[in-house]
């Protein structure tokens, strides 16, 4: 009884991280990564993809490909530094601001607000049921980034593979 009931309660935490995926693909064209990236860029003028990479805790290689689609798509620009012409400096477009405006809340920025106003008990008894969670299920060593979001981070496309 409890299994099933835990399993009812992940089945509706996937489906509403697809339908939140969902709202996003359809308001913007953009996967969760991709415009947490591009808030980044918007956020900060001539940042370095090293410090988004930071910031949002992905690999250098995950930011490389969010950000070659992003130019791709005519939201992003890279430039090479004033001072120091290796370094490359990204910044967002007109369109890449544009597509920002339209962005619905995503669905992690609503929990990591609702779940900031837990109680600090009650947040460290999530972690520890979802850590645990993740070991039941043999995902325990999986790497991931604080994203939610169930497909590969850097894909193409929006959520369905578009």
């Amino acid at each position: 009884m409890i299994a099933n009931a835990t399993l009812k309660a992940l089945r509706r935490i996937l489906r509403a991280t697809d339908g939140g995926n969902r709202k996003l693909a359809t308001a913007t064209g953009l996967t969760p990564s991709q415009l947490l990236v591009l808030r980044e860029v918007e956020a900060h003028d001539e940042v370095t993809p090293g410090s988004i990479a930071q910031r949002l805790q992905f690999s250098h290689a995950t930011i490389t490909a969010i950000t070659d689609r992003l130019v791709d798509l005519g939201l992003v620009t890279r430039t090479r530094g004033e001072r120091d012409k290796r370094q490359i400096l990204l910044n967002a477009t007109e369109e890449g601001r544009k597509r920002l405006s339209d962005a619905p809340d995503m669905l992690q920025e609503i929990f990591a607000e609702r779940f900031a106003a837990l109680p600090t008990w009650e947040q460290a008894m999530i972690l520890a049921g979802t850590e645990r969670l993740a070991v039941i299920l043999g995902a325990g060593d999986l790497d991931a980034a604080p994203l939610l979001d169930t497909g590969i981070i850097d894909r193409a496309g929006a959520p369905d593979g578009q």
